[in-house]
């Protein structure tokens, strides 16, 4: 029977533990986390598979090391999990468009969910992503119009990408431009793949209102490109507050944080 006690640390508290260690160290034992949790070998084996899965570590033989910051799951993989975390977010953000908003939204698993809660609402909008899932959940909706942002396809995060998406995206002044992020730092929110990163930052100029929408696994994550310094974002959504110092950092910038709760 896995070892237990009234002082063994959380799920959630494990996974902030593991993050943090890494931190400063390249790996860590699975050994000497248990030890240090008061939980089981397995428990923490199990911690470290889902922290892996979501592309926060890697694993290793016997224990786990950062991963690496050009290195991020497929949408396939993140999309299977915070479901409802990232369901949250969305209906969330999208309780923010007002009737006859045009809006920019970038390819992504949270952003799907944000197109999905926009369609539920039936406000009349005009919606440009360069998202494949977007579009088509988008779409249900009579009084969305959606156009999609032409490109090169990538199969596996069914997005649209390259010189051409840009061009397109530079002819139109929105309202708001709704992206996610690999991760998001007290410098900014940062993504792991570069085709990815280029899109979002030509969402981000050309809106007056720019959100990011990002789950709480996100927070202290460093990956591959800086997309915009912190205090270009106007509004955060999230699904629980960040860390003390991140949550600082975005109250110096002026930026609105949002926590969707459980209703």
């Amino acid at each position: 029977m896995a070892r237990r006690s009234k002082d063994a640390l959380g799920k959630a508290a494990r996974h902030a533990a593991i993050l943090e260690a890494l931190a400063t160290d390249p790996t860590v034992r699975i050994s000497t986390l248990a030890d240090g949790f008061n939980v089981s070998a397995e428990t923490v084996r199990r911690d470290v598979e889902e922290l892996s899965a979501r592309g926060m570590v890697r694993r290793t033989y016997g224990g786990a090391s950062a991963s690496h910051p050009a290195v991020q799951p497929g949408l396939g993989e993140r999309e299977r999990v915070l479901v409802a975390e990232r369901s949250r977010i969305g209906r969330e953000a999208a309780a923010l468009v007002e009737e006859g908003a045009v809006v920019m939204l970038d390819a992504g698993s949270t952003t799907t969910h944000f197109a999905r809660a926009l369609a539920a609402r039936g406000v009349r909008a005009t919606l440009l992503t360069n998202s494949l899932d977007a579009a088509l959940a988008a779409g249900t909706s009579e009084a969305l119009r959606v156009l999609v942002a032409p490109g090169e396809l990538s199969v596996v995060e069914r997005g649209l990408y390259g010189a051409e998406t840009h061009a397109f995206l530079r002819r139109f002044n929105v309202d708001m431009a709704v992206i996610g992020a690999s991760g998001l730092t007290e410098e900014g929110p940062c993504e792991a793949e570069s085709r990815a990163a280029w899109v979002k930052r030509a969402m981000l100029e050309r809106a007056e209102r720019r959100l990011l929408l990002v789950d709480s696994s996100k927070f202290g994550r460093a990956f591959l490109e800086v997309l915009a310094p912190l205090e270009s974002l106007t509004d955060v959504v999230t699904e629980a507050p960040p860390p003390a110092a991140l949550e600082a950092a975005l109250g110096r910038c002026g930026t609105r944080l949002t926590i969707a709760v459980e209703s």
